[in-house]
């Protein structure tokens, strides 16, 4: 096999998580592979040997190609609303392709995400669709994480405004079942509760803090964790002070002290378990958070 044939073989298995960034941020499957052509073009006229990160290189040029795209209005809703863009999957799903949701898929959102401006877009599609870190998503709408944790916050708001209250009070549900078992240490019951590819993923002052108080029962932690077992650990048996409460609009549990919140658990929850976790201790991130306590 040419190292042609070989890069080919490894564009064509990040394809479909391409396309399926690409119709969400354009709308139409013929831009989405206008973006996904010229995202292979690009490439190919780069130095393959040296991305170290491929899929995360290509989701990245992919992005900005959309962003460009929309920026400069040169795409429009060419499908019938009810028309459903197909997500393929060639390839075994990874966390992140996991988080896409299933009202992601419907028409209805793509209506929604018209009314959006480009930066709050990809922010919401990157990250609460595709799982893509905010320290990610940021350099590729050039801000700060914490601008595009705005963002995606903004767009989240208006795509999530028609939100049933039965939604909402299923969500409640499984946070408080989550909080229960994690407080009564009910290790089993707390691994029926999250899925088996979850992630849970840390900022450094979370880390720190767990690192400095291990010898105080603090969970060992690390920036990104993998697995229903390993995420049981981090919560079993402890949890005895934090609440329910919406962060930005997604379901969470934090530790609030006399209402000023010291950390949040932000939560992602599909099919009534728990498919990742977004640990958050930084008083300047946790600063900026939309907090409702429930």
């Amino acid at each position: 096999m040419t190292d042609d044939e070989a890069l080919a073989g490894r564009f064509e298995r990040v394809r479909p998580r391409l396309h399926a960034v690409a119709v969400r941020m354009l709308g139409t499957h013929a831009a989405a592979d206008d973006a996904v052509q010229e995202a292979w073009l690009r490439l190919h006229r780069s130095e393959p040997d040296g991305i170290d990160n491929l899929d995360g290189w290509l989701t990245t040029v992919v992005s900005r190609i959309c962003l460009d795209t929309l920026k400069s209005g040169s795409t429009r809703r060419e499908h019938p609303v009810g028309e459903v863009p197909e997500v393929v999957d060639a390839h075994e799903p990874d966390p992140a392709d996991q988080a896409v949701t299933a009202d992601a898929v419907g028409a209805a959102l793509l209506v929604v995400l018209d009314q959006l401006g480009p930066n709050e877009r990809l922010a919401f599609v990157l990250h609460d669709l595709f799982g893509v870190p905010f320290d990610q998503v940021a350099p590729i709408v050039d801000t700060s994480p914490g601008n595009a944790r705005q963002l995606a916050s903004r767009a989240r708001r208006k795509v999530r405004g028609g939100e049933s209250e039965p939604d909402r009070r299923r969500q409640r549900e499984v946070v408080d079942a989550f909080l229960e078992a994690a407080r009564e240490g009910r290790f089993e019951r707390l691994l029926t509760m999250l899925d088996p590819d979850i992630e849970l993923r840390a900022d450094a002052f979370s880390v720190s803090a767990a690192a400095t108080r291990r010898h105080l029962g603090a969970p060992v932690l690390d920036p990104v964790m993998h697995g229903r077992e390993a995420v049981a650990e981090v919560f079993s048996g402890r949890a005895a002070a934090a609440q329910a409460a919406y962060v930005d609009g997604l379901p969470a549990a934090v530790w609030a002290p006399g209402g000023t919140t010291r950390s949040a658990w932000v939560l992602t929850i599909a099919d009534g378990v728990i498919t990742r976790v977004e640990m958050l201790g930084d008083p300047a991130t946790l600063a900026g958070l939309e907090v409702e306590l429930l």
